[in-house]
């Protein structure tokens, strides 16, 4: 008799199982597909530049799943747009809790502060970045504009050459590098006149 109860509870059990498997299966297809459509109607709020709107957007998707690591960086980049550093950088923070390694959550928070003129905490990120990555140009060039802010030109330059030995297209790094070059060139200029 113990047998027999024991084998329909194992059944149930079973079956149960099977049921929420489905239920489980069904709601995260519609979730996925809920979220895809989302994340379209947010980005194209973003390329209307109505940023407002793509916030409600992600609001909804991370409703759905709050560890979207897309959203919370989408999210962090359009509260960026909109001059929002501060809760910009809580959704870069929240998505580094979820993904610790995720190089464009710490470039976008190392942005972020630099925007907010915290320049050693925007170059922390970045060197977190290069820590995971050190052949990321992005990190080098971004890196090396905050050391520029900072006026410490000849390593800035020094990043740059760096982010461009990687990739030699990246315009940002060239211009930057350029414009450093002329400002300390500029700089010493100035100092043979003194003396």
């Amino acid at each position: 008799m113990q047998a027999l109860i024991s084998t329909d509870f194992d059944e149930t059990v079973s079956e149960k199982s099977k049921d929420h498997y489905i239920i489980d299966h069904i709601l995260q297809t519609t979730s996925n597909e809920d979220i895809s459509e989302l994340f379209l109607r947010a980005n194209d709020c973003v390329d209307d530049e109505n940023f407002l709107d793509a916030l409600k957007f992600y609001d909804m998707i991370l409703k759905i799943d709050s560890k979207n690591v897309s959203a919370l960086m989408d999210k962090g980049t359009t509260l960026q747009n909109l001059g929002r550093i501060k809760s910009a950088i809580v959704c870069y923070d929240k998505a580094l809790v979820i993904s610790p390694d995720n190089l464009d959550a710490l470039i976008n928070k190392g942005s972020a502060f630099h925007l907010n003129e915290q320049y050693f905490d925007a170059i922390g990120c970045y060197d977190l970045a290069l820590q995971i990555d050190a052949k990321c140009s992005m990190a080098l060039a971004y890196k090396g504009l905050s050391l520029g802010e900072l006026g410490k030109l000849s390593e800035a330059i020094d990043y740059f050459k760096k982010a461009l030995s990687i990739d030699k297209h990246y315009d940002l790094a060239q211009m930057s590098k350029d414009t450093a070059q002329e400002l300390l060139n500029s700089l010493k200029e100035k100092k043979s006149k003194i003396l």
